[in-house]
């Protein structure tokens, strides 16, 4: 089977999906096409702002492109790959910076489009993710809540389950790991607003708190701006620092977006990439609530509802190394058949039945 998959174009842990998803596949011998969204999203935003302002000096109202612009540009040629290396389907992963042109042209040149929703339930809920479902061939989601929503307007609509990257998320100590601070307590992941308002609640007093990724200091709470580590790290980074401290934190979003003003999602229940990736790395670790994390660990990751608990349990923890050794060494055996060699597997199931489905169609029609 040969398959075009198209990255997200975003560079943040959707990317570490996309990367994961690819390995697993190609662990399977699926041939694998790239469409590298985000390189092309970042040459097409370069050359339409470069030739706009060239224009600008003899056409000065000349409209300026916008980020609508840039996705129709850097997704324009997705067709003419597809077409060019004659693969049996499109995987699209998240698709919410592929301009929806591209998947109404694939479907014009017959080319079965599947994709890989990874923001569900917080732009499922808001429709972006189940727009895209009603146009293609078929979908995964990663939240099992949201799958009757996604087959209300796809048949063909499975629930896949978050993963780890056995090439990057292993236990003990691993070389270069040493090359990355270590922490009390570690976090990776974004700012979004009730994140912000956890960390700030909680007393940090004695304990080395280290946060990265997508945080601004200026927008935080000013007792909050020493812990700031390091912006964005990429996935290797961010499991040596899961390795190296006490603790790490898994707390789950709620936040429909950015700012003060964005909803909150209602339900959730599955388990996002930390959760795997930290189990997988053997770093014991606090998670706020979520179904699938009893059901996963049953009380190997200790949860919390409210940042008071989480601060006693923080201590607590930390005031038993043995404790933590114990859990830790439990913890890869826990998710040891849940890596994307493994999640890959129905998908290619998936898929294979797709193929067959709409090769009977056209032999049907064929025949009429």
């Amino acid at each position: 089977m040969k398959v075009l998959l198209c990255h997200p174009g975003a560079s943040w842990s959707v990317s570490d999906v996309w990367s994961g998803f690819r390995f697993g596949l190609m662990a399977h011998g699926v041939e694998i096409v790239d469409y590298r969204l985000d390189g092309r999203h970042r040459r097409a935003a370069k050359r339409l702002m470069s030739d706009w302002t060239a224009a600008k000096r003899h056409s000065p109202d000349i409209e300026k492109p916008s980020p609508a612009d840039f996705f129709l540009d850097a997704s324009k040629d997705v067709v003419w790959v597809a077409l060019w290396h004659q693969v049996d389907v499109v995987v699209i992963v998240s698709a919410l910076f592929l301009h929806p042109n591209a998947i109404i042209n694939l479907m014009r040149a017959h080319i079965p489009v599947t994709a890989l929703f990874t923001e569900s339930p917080y732009d499922s809920t808001a429709d972006k993710e189940l727009r895209v479902a009603k146009m293609i061939d078929g979908c995964w989601t990663n939240e099992r809540s949201s799958v009757p929503a996604f087959r209300a307007v796809n048949p063909r609509a499975a629930y896949l389950a978050h993963a780890w990257h056995p090439e990057t998320h292993k236990p003990g100590p691993q070389p270069g790991d040493d090359v990355v601070p270590s922490h009390d307590v570690v976090f990776v992941g974004s700012a979004f607003r009730e994140r912000v308002e956890w960390f700030n609640a909680i007393d940090w007093t004695g304990i080395d708190l280290g946060i990265y990724g997508q945080w601004f200091p200026k927008k935080v709470p000013p007792r909050l701006r020493p812990f700031i580590r390091g912006g964005t790290v990429d996935n290797a980074v961010t499991a040596a620092l899961y390795r190296r401290a006490k603790i790490g934190l898994n707390l789950y979003r709620t936040s429909q977006g950015w700012g003060d003003d964005a909803p909150h999602i209602a339900h959730a229940e599955s388990l996002n990439p930390r959760a795997y990736e930290l189990a997988a790395c053997g770093s014991f670790h606090l998670s706020s609530y979520r179904a699938e994390v009893g059901e996963v660990f049953g009380d190997l990751v200790p949860t919390f509802t409210h940042p008071t608990q989480a601060s006693s349990l923080i201590r607590t923890w930390l005031a038993d190394p043995d404790g933590r050794r114990r859990v830790s060494a439990e913890l890869p055996a826990r998710v040891a058949e849940m890596s994307w060699v493994e999640r890959s597997i129905p998908v290619i199931g998936d898929l294979q039945s797709l193929l067959m489905h709409r090769q009977k169609r056209e032999v049907c029609t064929h025949h009429g």
